[in-house]
């Protein structure tokens, strides 16, 4: 792309800097858990309306979710946000040991305050540029609620909010730069609640039906299914109800929450399938009922070799992020909180190899991951789930990466929350918003660059049509309410 064009852009975000960094600043002391970021939203809203885009609130049924549209006629560019936290991880900013600032409060432990922000400051930046320039094209900001447990854009997306989107752009905080082709997996969210019979544990047991012990049995049941499934599948459970805490009584209810993980959705709803038939067993063996109660679920994650081979060009374009020794001297200070195993791990999930501004290979050495991920164009295995694989199935969709974290860090951590409000975040945050927008303006100047990235996105859906995995019956409000 024109090395002037993305000179320019660059320079708008680093103008945004200030007020765009006490924003993300603001959204994480709100830290609203899903559906419940009013505040977040409607500050992110504000900001949209406040240069000059058209907003829409409300979308798909959901009070948090919105979108802010700028220009007109095609091809319309969508940028995702979210906003949401995390329950349980309060701690407190920019200490490099474990600090809740209210014990049981909720934390940004998984930076979305930076990523929702930095998407707005993309979003908001090419907006600019097409306005200066006089250039045709649509661009939109998707404030996308619930991402934690509540798939928000799985919501939006069976709305129809996303289906004259031309292609979709996003990133996430991590502890490297870069683009990495990734195949998420699909999951799939029940709980199952059990009932039976209460009745004194020492009198009269043998009149009662427990219901813990059903879910103690499901549990086990699946625990031997495990040797059987798909290799590349993933089960996970927590017990959400074990019926009470008295001992000398046989539990009348009970309810565990399961998570069901597979490489396609396919895949996963054979294996929730399978885990059903466990769960309706252990019913049968201690004489109870089984309700089953979908929750949610997410589709896995279509990459998009061509749309992330553009967001890597404009990456080396950008060159590396200007971190400076107290960037790197608190980073030291979370990474001697890591265990070196830690370290280690996170370099091999994000396949951190090669740099392509040194050519040296990332050990962990420097906390802070100060050059740029080698793409490879292939895409490789991981193991999470997100609600932004349900995009990719209705658009050509890219996300990059961008150092918010020391190496080391893992998502869903206090040392995410603490490192969410620090400089080297917020630089992380303006790259990665650089990054967004370059590649937006590059997706509307070239007509070839887009054809390409649909006639992949078509190639790799031809005779598999995206069928929403969340129930029409389902809806937000539902989720997680139970």
């Amino acid at each position: 792309m024109n090395l002037d064009a993305i000179s320019s852009i660059a320079a708008t975000v680093e103008k945004m800097k200030p007020d765009y960094i006490a924003l993300s600043d603001s959204i994480w002391d709100f830290a609203e858990l899903k559906f419940e970021e009013r505040c977040s939203s409607q500050l992110l809203a504000r900001t949209l309306e406040e240069n000059g885009f058209v907003v829409r609130r409300g979308i798909a049924a959901m009070e948090t979710a919105f979108i802010g549209e700028f220009g007109s006629g095609k091809p319309v560019i969508a940028f995702l946000g979210e906003f949401d936290a995390l329950a349980g991880m309060s701690q407190t900013a920019n200490v490099a040991e474990p600090r809740p600032m209210a014990a049981g409060a909720t934390g940004h432990g998984c930076g979305h305050n930076l990523l929702g922000v930095g998407s707005l400051m993309a979003t908001i930046a090419l907006a600019r540029y097409l306005k200066e320039n006089n250039l045709p094209g649509t661009v939109r900001y998707y404030g996308c609620p619930g991402e934690e447990g509540g798939s928000g854009k799985t919501f939006m997306v069976r709305a129809g909010a996303f289906d004259d989107v031309d292609a979709a752009l996003t990133w996430h905080p991590a502890p490297f730069n870069g683009v990495r082709s990734t195949n998420n997996l699909a999951v799939l969210e029940y709980y199952y609640r059990f009932r039976g019979v209460a009745a004194h544990a020492a009198n009269s047991a043998h009149l009662g039906r427990s219901a813990l012990d059903a879910v103690e049995l499901m549990n086990v049941g699946v625990n031997f299914l495990r040797e059987h499934m798909p290799p590349d599948c993933r089960v996970h459970y927590a017990i959400t109800d074990t019926g009470g805490r008295a001992a000398n009584v046989v539990q009348a209810k009970a309810e565990v929450l399961y998570l069901i993980r597979a490489p396609d959705m396919t895949q996963a709803l054979e294996l929730a399938g399978r885990v059903e038939k466990v769960a309706r067993g252990a019913a049968m063996m201690t004489e109870t009922a089984v309700e089953i109660l979908f929750d949610t679920a997410s589709t896995n994650l279509l990459p998009n070799i061509t749309l992330e081979t553009a967001m890597h060009e404009n990456m080396v374009a950008l060159g590396p992020i200007a971190f400076d020794e107290a960037d790197i001297a608190f980073a030291r200070k979370i990474q001697d909180t890591f265990t070196q195993e830690a370290i280690r791990s996170s370099i091999r999930l994000y396949q951190i190899k090669g740099d392509v501004f040194s050519n040296a290979k990332v050990d962990g050495s420097t906390p802070l991951h100060t050059g740029l991920r080698d793409f490879d164009g292939q895409s490789h295995f991981r193991a999470g789930s997100t609600d932004v694989g349900d995009v990719s199935w209705v658009t050509p969709t890219a996300q990059c990466w961008a150092p918010a974290w020391a190496i080391g860090t893992n998502p869903h951590t206090w040392q995410v929350v603490a490192q969410g409000k620090s400089p080297a975040a917020h630089k992380a945050m303006a790259h990665a918003a650089k990054t967004l927008a370059t590649t937006g303006l590059a997706l509307m100047s070239s007509s070839d660059l887009l054809a390409a990235a649909t006639a992949e996105w078509r190639e790799k859906t031809s005779g598999k049509g995206y069928i929403c995995p969340i129930p029409d019956d389902v809806m937000p409000a539902s989720v997680h309410s139970r």
